[in-house]
């Protein structure tokens, strides 16, 4: 083959290979992440709580970037590959299911290989979860929505939660306090809580998925339902099955209707 013949079919080559990737990216892209085997106060449900949202994601159009069991340097990497890949896509998600907590007005989602003795333990081995929402916030376009299926209290004081019988309930926090800041929503972005603020997200002591997770999931696939209805279902039936000792919360600065899948015209048609 001649020279130029070869440099020819070269450049084509790779003008159908850059066509192709441009269009199979999908203007929907999450990350996922699910964190179980703490060192301490492992948890039972993440994981499977994680694969299962994944997937479910994936089936309404999502690219899906999915972490387990991840490390504080696994996940800061990926936070900060998530935040460049979104920069170019319409509808942005992040779902993180583990043991997270507040520090002085900021919450922090907790690696699975967090050493935490004080405080200062905490801001230094964590991801801090308003960092992300400053770097989400900064995209003035499209959808942005985080969903935290984690309890975010401050670990440090040794009062177990327990239910209306007096026994111990498995959360979601690594040890239970009352009393969280409510942190306001950047432009563009709804924050889901899989409990309000004072209280801790239940970690299922039976059944494959968190009480949060079961229910999101049965309603994330509802045709023209907007993000703001969805939530609202989830946190009935939560509240319900909980006999209102978990109550999911939102906040929200969406400026348009969103819905993960599309019903008519009227109702998130795209």
């Amino acid at each position: 083959m001649r020279p130029q013949t070869f440099l020819n079919t070269a450049v084509a080559l790779i003008g159908v290979l850059l066509v192709g990737a441009t269009s199979a990216q999908s203007p929907r892209l999450a990350l996922v992440i699910g964190n179980t085997d703490y060192k301490s106060e492992p948890l039972r449900n993440p994981v499977n709580d994680s694969r299962a949202v994944s997937s479910a994601l994936r089936d309404l159009g999502f690219e899906v970037l999915e972490r387990e069991n991840v490390s504080q340097r696994d996940l800061i990497t990926a936070l900060q590959q998530f935040s460049i890949a979104a920069r170019n896509r319409q509808t942005r998600l992040v779902y993180f299911a583990g043991h997270g907590m507040q520090i002085k007005g900021r919450n922090y989602l907790i690696p699975v290989d967090a050493d935490l003795a004080t405080e200062e333990d905490v801001v230094r081995t964590s991801a801090d979860v308003n960092d992300l929402l400053d770097r989400l916030g900064d995209l003035r376009s499209g959808t942005n929505i985080v969903i935290l299926d984690a309890c975010r209290n401050n670990p440090f004081n040794n009062t177990p939660t327990l239910d209306a019988n007096g026994r111990r309930i498995h959360t979601r926090a690594i040890r239970n306090t009352l009393g969280l800041a409510q942190v306001d929503a950047p432009h563009g972005t709804l924050i889901a809580y899989s409990t309000a603020p004072g209280a801790v997200a239940i970690d299922a002591a039976s059944g494959k998925n968190s009480v949060y997770a079961k229910h999101l999931l049965s309603n994330l696939n509802t045709p023209g339902q907007t993000v703001e209805q969805l939530f609202k279902r989830v946190r009935i039936a939560v509240a319900s099955e909980t006999q209102n000792q978990q109550i999911p919360w939102e906040t929200s600065s969406l400026m348009g209707d969103f819905c993960f899948r599309a019903g008519t015209a009227r109702q998130c048609g795209q």
